[in-house]
């Protein structure tokens, strides 16, 4: 079950305080036993310069928000980095009332436009809940030549997520599959701060933990990551061990984004999706009529 209003902020909070030990956080050790790793919340309330009660209400949910000031403090004492911080002010901020929003993510024309101009580079296209809603031919042939290249436009899309975890074939195509999933789980937890009123998101995401046990370990270690670059080690079943460069571009008025994959030119990398896309062309080619009487 996923964790909804009642405070994932506690939930964040402690996680992180678990996390942290006395040693890092500049404690001295104690001659007490400790039963847990991190720190206390007494120690941790002492860092930030709040009361024992007040951090313990966070932590508990029976305060389901703090100050700009407070949060600030408890993130210098957790020792966040920069996204775990922006994270923490979301999850703190004052809930307004949302309208449910369960609506079919759609496209703009222009962006079809744009990934069928980029031929040569694979490309693909996920919203907030990491559905796919388009790829060009040789993001579809990258990623997930397995399955149906209009698989986007059927009433259940491919979800990026749903691949990684529960489809075999998109996994094995991972060489660091662990890195890929963290990254994964960090995208979904600030998209479910940023939409709480999504059903869908939250069926997605009850689905993953219901059917996947690793899914359900790395959500529930609230893993935050905030990056639009990355290299990653693929193996490919059509053209090998393949190393590319991830680079995302957020499309902020629709809460998409573009994925982006390439190589260096002049590398082996390149020489693969050259490869790649040459296997398309000859897929969607018509075939000659002497061919047409050899296969005879």
């Amino acid at each position: 079950m996923i964790n909804t209003g009642a405070n994932d902020l506690g939930g964040f909070l402690r996680s992180r305080r678990e996390r942290l030990t006395p040693d890092a956080a500049g404690i001295p050790p104690g001659i007490t036993h400790r039963r847990v790793p991190g720190l206390r919340r007494e120690e941790l309330a002492e860092l930030a310069g709040v009361s024992v009660g007040y951090y313990t209400r966070l932590e508990q949910g029976a305060s389901s928000s703090a100050s700009p000031a407070v949060i600030d403090a408890l993130a210098a004492a957790l020792r966040l980095d920069r996204a775990e911080h922006d994270h923490l002010r979301n999850l703190a901020a004052p809930r307004r009332p949302t309208r449910p929003r369960s609506r079919r993510s759609r496209l703009r024309p222009s962006i079809h436009e744009l990934l069928a101009a980029m031929s040569g580079t694979p490309a693909i296209v996920i919203d907030h809940r990491a559905d796919v809603l388009a790829w060009n031919p040789l993001g579809h042939a990258l990623l997930a030549g397995h399955i149906e290249v209009d698989a986007p436009n059927t009433r259940i899309r491919p979800n990026v997520a749903r691949m990684l975890f529960l489809d075999p074939h998109h996994r094995a195509l991972y060489c660091d599959w662990p890195a890929k999933a963290q990254v994964t789980v960090a995208a979904l937890h600030q998209a479910f701060v940023r939409h709480p009123a999504d059903p869908e998101l939250e069926r997605h995401l009850g689905e993953l933990v219901s059917n996947s046990l690793e899914f359900a370990r790395m959500w529930a270690r609230r893993p935050v990551r905030t990056c639009s670059h990355y290299v990653w080690k693929l193996e490919h079943p059509v053209v090998g061990r393949v190393t590319l460069a991830n680079e995302t571009v957020t499309l902020p008025d629709d809460d998409q984004q573009i994925g982006l994959f390439h190589a260096r030119p002049g590398t082996p990398d390149a020489d693969a999706l050259t490869l790649l896309a040459q296997s398309l062309d000859r897929r969607a080619a018509p075939e000659s009529p002497s061919r047409r009487e050899k296969a005879r």
